[in-house]
């Protein structure tokens, strides 16, 4: 299952239940066939910026936020200012090690800033990917990622 499915799945779960813990999602998830571990429903949560709320029957519940932080400039730039460790450019591949846990939001901010020198980034627990249009638009988009820091 693509990530974006199991976030619409967590999205569809909070809204029809009570989530008051990450173990009771992973718990719903399960018993619909979704296999997933605390952890990856723990960086899913951060990703969709999920808060808690009060909810009716008295404790707290997950829910989505009122508003989500529309810049995705400037989340780039935090998390490269934050989260970034390395960069490393080959040909028209950089390579960015971040912090565990932050590299799948850098990516998924990369692909939706649409940068033209970028043909797609690829994230997992502390890598990105990136692979540019050309070895020239790797300099470019190095020089762009450096400037953030």
């Amino acid at each position: 299952m693509k990530k974006s499915e199991r976030q619409d799945k967590i999205r569809e779960m909070i809204e029809n239940h009570d989530v008051e813990r990450q173990e009771d999602l992973v718990r719903l998830l399960l018993s619909a066939g979704i296999h997933v571990t605390q952890a990856t429903i723990s960086r899913d949560i951060k990703e969709m910026q999920l808060v808690k709320v009060p909810s009716a029957a008295g404790g707290y519940r997950y829910n989505m936020p009122t508003h989500r932080q529309d810049n995705k400039e400037q989340q780039l730039a935090d998390a490269v200012t934050n989260d970034l460790q390395s960069l490393k450019r080959s040909d028209r591949f950089l390579s960015l090690t971040m912090r565990p846990g932050h590299a799948p939001m850098a990516a998924v901010l990369i692909k939706r800033l649409n940068f033209p020198e970028v043909f797609t980034a690829i994230g997992d627990d502390t890598s990105v990917l990136v692979v540019c249009q050309s070895a020239e638009d790797a300099v470019k988009f190095e020089q762009i990622i450096t400037s953030l820091n």
